[in-house]
């Protein structure tokens, strides 16, 4: 597992590495037994202080996601994954072919970010969509 932090995104840098733990455990990359990188692998990999690394895994572990074993690593624990994640899952294929489709109508990555951001929003909150900022509001 490869780490990627964005100094730019506003989101703490230790939850960035949560995040992306939790990410490859819910697809299926990491599964229970896989060893996380060391602290030492992820500073050399990101130039983050080792501090932060360790935060994320102890935050992990508190959640009961991964394992400290002295000496061998951090390991994790249980799996997030759904059947219907999976890189061969029907729904994954339609989302794959309907990405292709917002790049082809020219949609950049913040836009479909944007877009898949509102319509989880509308499905999973029964109230309706939530107000945001107008285009106006953030230029």
């Amino acid at each position: 597992m490869e780490f990627r932090v964005d100094r730019r995104s506003g989101v703490a840098t230790y939850l960035q590495l949560v995040n992306q733990v939790k990410q490859a455990l819910r697809l299926g990359v990491l599964e229970p037994g896989d060893r996380l990188p060391t602290a030492r692998e992820v500073v050399a990999a990101t130039a983050i202080n080792p501090n932060t690394v360790l935060k994320a895994y102890r935050e992990l572990e508190r959640e009961g996601l991964v394992e400290p074993r002295p000496g061998a690593g951090t390991f994790v624990r249980r799996s997030l994954s759904n059947p219907q994640t999976a890189a061969d899952s029907p729904l994954r294929t339609a989302l794959a072919a309907w990405m292709t489709q917002a790049r082809d109508a020219g949609l950049g990555r913040e836009d479909v970010t944007a877009l898949i951001a509102a319509v989880v929003d509308e499905s999973f909150n029964p109230s309706g969509p939530r107000p945001g900022p107008s285009r106006e509001d953030t230029a």
